[in-house]
């Protein structure tokens, strides 16, 4: 009985580059951890973008920020600044004022309700975050931060540097 001899077909590699494979593969891990966040903060009728405002309000009560410097430390860009403080506002989470030397300057704080609010969520948060990450030790915790970090760095500009301070 002969047997043929033919050619296994050639298998194309899954990725392109190592490049396109850690990116896909950060893609990958970004969803997987956007999804426990997303259910966390869909509960209490937040997204993600507006509990990080309300969290960075937070760390500068009593005083406020500038709409621009808001956006600026806001974890990720977006054009939708004002319609994301325009549902916290409807909800009593913030208060703006316009600075009356200059009716462009728009101040934002946090009020006592959105306080509240960040307290109740508190013990949820963190068990978000110990879903998320919590089955990596300390040390791979320090060392995935700094490996993102360099990963970032060529691509942001100075407006970006808050993770460093």
């Amino acid at each position: 009985m002969a047997t043929s001899s033919v050619p296994a077909p050639s298998r194309k590699p899954r990725f392109d580059s190592p490049e396109q494979e850690a990116f896909l593969n950060l893609w990958r891990t970004y969803d997987c951890l956007k999804a426990l966040e997303e259910e966390l903060f869909t509960s209490f009728q937040l997204s993600a973008q507006q509990y990080n405002a309300l969290r960075l309000l937070r760390s500068v009560y009593p005083a406020s920020l500038q709409t621009l410097a808001l956006g600026r430390l806001l974890i990720s860009r977006s054009p939708d600044t004002t319609r994301m403080l325009d549902r916290l506002e409807q909800r009593q989470l913030i208060i703006r004022e316009r600075r009356s030397e200059n009716r462009r300057v728009v101040e934002i704080a946090i009020t006592q309700q959105g306080l509240k609010l960040l307290d109740e969520m508190a013990s949820d948060v963190q068990a978000m975050h110990t879903r998320q990450l919590g089955h990596l030790n300390r040390t791979e915790q320090r060392e995935l931060t700094a490996l993102l970090k360099r990963i970032r760095e060529p691509h942001e500009d100075a407006s970006c540097n808050w993770l460093d301070e």
